[in-house]
């Protein structure tokens, strides 16, 4: 069967480890290892939470059929959900909860500040987390032995957000000398705004106007876009959740200025596949530098075919990244041939994984700090109704369109 050889190849690949330590604890033929996974399940972002938990379910799902952690004698993953709720403390109860009941290692959150508590959880208890998505830097930066993260950080993101605008403006011969930055409230929004200014100014790109909207009770963006507008920016660039930058899309659109195009960094949802039908007009040739399924990899889109047949809906990046974290601590299982969270935690930080189910150069390989450190964005457009991956050229599926709006 195709799914299984895929799932079984894809195991495989999950070799490469320069270290390994067995002992501690042990399972076998007949035996569950249990991986937790917090998303936010309800709430408002409980959406794109339950996609994340399904994610990281057929993962295991996968695992599972392909015959199991073959080094620890066929013994089957189990996941175990933990809902967040949206908010740092009860994520932080949840991992808490998840480790007592016996959880190996722990996948998640979707939110920086939930994701912090998470990991500070984690990091007490010497159990590994690999994180799908948080972008904060900070998430990072606190000396933590047991935290792993495949996708790009805040740093990264906004750097490589700022230096693909002007390789992009350049690309089309297109001057992008002012932008104008909406972002979300808090840590995510605010890191990401801080990195692509520092490297936009090194561009020769200025800042001429940030402007921050809140992460609760937001239901109309036309204020903060004015405002944002009344600057003068050549593009308008966004970072945010799904709501809030479909808002903001939505008020670019009434308002019509003279701008050569909207540019998300790290956005929820100008490269969600749900965009384009959320936003009807609004959505047309919107950018998006972010993080990507690999879209022109065989394993991602059978991956992802398998999903919606499951799920009745898209898989997403957030949900690919989910997966493809639970397939991060499979590689450290193989490897240790232990279920002890300190053997794992030892072999995940050696783990080289060829075949990245994001569309970056490189495989999988983590630094001292717990980052990957191959990872990275690539700009992504809402094309008649579609979402394309649009620069840089290796990873196109459709050519960029820039100037993004009518001038």
């Amino acid at each position: 069967m195709r799914r299984k050889s895929l799932a079984a190849a894809a195991v495989a690949m999950m070799v490469g480890l320069t270290a390994c330590s067995g002992g501690g604890a042990s399972a076998g033929a007949g035996d569950t290892i249990a991986i937790g996974a917090v998303h936010p399940l309800s709430g408002g972002l409980a959406g794109v939470g339950g996609m994340m938990n399904d994610g990281a379910a057929l993962a295991v799902e996968d695992i599972n059929e392909a015959g199991g952690i073959e080094a620890l004698d066929g013994a089957q993953l189990e996941l175990r959900d933990g809902d967040s709720q949206g908010s740092a403390q009860t994520g932080q109860s949840e991992a808490q909860r998840l480790i007592s009941e016996g959880a190996v290692a722990l996948v998640g959150t979707y939110q920086s500040d939930v994701t912090e508590n998470v990991a500070s959880a984690a990091e007490r208890a010497d159990v590994p987390m690999v994180i799908d998505v948080a972008v904060d830097d900070k998430i990072m930066e606190q000396g933590y032995e047991n935290i792993f993260r495949i996708q790009p950080n805040a740093s990264s993101m906004g750097q490589a957000g700022a230096e693909t605008l002007a390789a992009m403006g350049e690309t089309a011969g297109v001057d992008v000398e002012k932008v104008a930055y909406l972002h979300i409230e808090g840590a995510f929004g605010t890191s990401v705004s801080e990195a692509f200014t520092e490297e936009a100014e090194a561009q020769g790109i200025e800042v001429v106007s940030t402007v921050s909207y809140p992460a609760t009770n937001f239901s109309d963006a036309t204020t903060q876009v004015k405002q944002a507008l009344s600057a003068d920016p050549d593009v308008v660039v966004v970072t945010g959740y799904y709501p809030d930058n479909v808002l903001v899309a939505e008020a670019v659109q009434a308002l019509n200025p003279d701008i050569l195009g909207v540019f998300g960094i790290a956005s929820g949802a100008f490269d969600d596949s749900s965009f384009p039908a959320d936003a009807g007009a609004a959505a047309t040739n919107v950018l998006s530098a972010n993080y990507h399924y690999a879209a022109t990899s065989e394993r991602s889109q059978d991956i992802r075919e398998r999903f919606e047949e499951k799920y009745g809906r898209p898989m997403e990046t957030a949900a690919m990244l989910s997966y493809q974290a639970v397939e991060v601590i499979a590689a450290g299982l193989e490897e240790s041939g232990s279920a002890d969270p300190e053997a794992l935690r030892d072999a995940i930080a050696n783990t080289s994984i060829e075949d990245p189910l994001l569309a970056f150069d490189g495989p999988i390989e983590f630094d001292e700090t717990g980052e990957n450190k191959n990872a990275t964005v690539i700009v992504m457009q809402s094309q008649d109704g579609e979402i394309e991956q649009v620069f840089p050229e290796e990873f196109a599926t459709a050519e960029l369109i820039f100037p993004a709006r009518d001038q």
